[in-house]
């Protein structure tokens, strides 16, 4: 008697395929690996598509695919409310929880706040800019400091302090300077499918937390009142310290990428020896930088726009603008809040859903 084969298991969420309705967009892919870039497309052009909704699921599956995908065409006439939409929406028509929506700020009451490029303030709307931050997050510990800069600790994912973090972000840039500024984006499919499979397995079982004080201590310093919710029901109250799986599961593809291995808001990977975490962090650091063929880097150009998926990609902002006189960076971005993150055990690795081996 032949034995019936086993049962595949199978995926909490399905995989999304694409259906080609982006096809008539000229693009490159910015590497083998990693990103995309649509040279000359409009954001605004697929929002009054007569097929937008079916465009934007497409464009959910190529930046969860890809990762991060460029405009690079000038996005300026994009209103602030169609970048709200655009972005919520690649977020909704992807398969978050229908309860998700924008993400909100948790400093959005903070006088240090920067208004955006129109004059007004947004509660959904996050201001890019270097002197804006200093002030909101002078409380931060490290901030002032003779040492050299730290660069590694740039490298991060949207809202891991929180326990619904960020699926999709959409950065526009409004104002550049003549220099630097860029911002990289690393793949973190292809950082989990460069260790070892017995290492693979060990990270699988781990999670990590991502605490982020600075905002009760700005609150505390500023007198006032932290935003709850923001952006999920889950994401209330102020105090920032969520368990996240180290690797997870990307809803859309159903491929896994280290997640909460590193970056800016990651403090300790739990459970382990203070000297075994630390050796783990430093090692996937190590892969990120050693690896320069899992970046996209982007150099921005007034009007440029990103958007990327935050639970497959980490990103990082190149602090070098104080080295040119006068530089102004300044951008809007918007944030979709995806589900708690989580590890299907029925997921594999990007190169084994694709089949590469080389």
């Amino acid at each position: 008697m032949i034995a019936p084969d086993p049962e595949v298991p199978k995926l909490i969420y399905s995989p999304m395929k694409y259906s080609g309705s982006l096809d008539h967009l000229s693009y490159i892919d910015v590497t083998p690996i990693i990103g995309r870039e649509y040279t000359h497309a409009k954001i605004s052009d697929i929002l009054s598509a007569s097929n937008s909704s079916t465009q934007l699921r497409d464009l959910a599956v190529i930046i969860s695919e890809r990762g991060v995908v460029f405009f690079r065409e000038d996005q300026r006439d994009l209103s602030v409310e169609e970048l709200k939409r655009f972005t919520d929406e690649v977020g909704r028509l992807s398969g978050r929880p229908s309860e998700n929506g924008l993400h909100v700020h948790p400093l959005f009451r903070d006088p240090g706040n920067v208004r955006m490029g129109n004059g007004e303030v947004d509660e959904n709307i996050y201001v890019i800019n270097s002197e804006a931050a200093k002030k909101l997050y002078k409380t931060m510990p490290g901030r002032t400091t003779s040492q050299p800069k730290d660069l590694p600790r740039e490298w991060h994912s949207d809202a891991t302090f929180e326990e619904c973090p960020s699926d999709f972000s959409c950065l526009l840039m409004e104002e550049t300077p003549p220099a630097g500024g860029d911002t990289l984006w690393c793949s973190g499919y292809e950082i989990y499918d460069r260790i070892s499979p017995p290492m693979r397995e060990f990270l699988d079982g781990l999670t990590a937390t991502c605490a982020q004080p600075v905002f009760k201590s700005a609150a505390t310093a500023g007198n006032y009142e932290i935003m709850s919710p923001r952006g999920s029901p889950l994401n209330v109250g102020d105090k920032f310290a969520p368990s996240h799986p180290v690797v997870r599961t990307n809803r859309q593809t159903g491929w896994k990428s280290i997640f909460a291995g590193v970056g800016l808001h990651v403090t300790r990977i739990n459970g382990l020896y203070d000297y075994e975490e630390k050796m783990i962090r430093d090692y996937i650091m190590r892969l990120i930088t050693v690896n320069h063929d899992c970046i996209a880097r982007m150099h921005w150009t007034k009007g440029a726009a990103a958007i990327w998926n935050n639970s497959c990609v980490w990103h990082a902002a190149t602090p070098d603008t104080h080295l040119v006189p006068g530089a102004v960076r300044t951008g809007i971005r918007a944030s979709s809040i995806g589900e708690k993150p989580y590890l299907d055990p029925a997921s594999t690795s990007r190169r084994e859903a694709l089949g590469i081996t080389n």
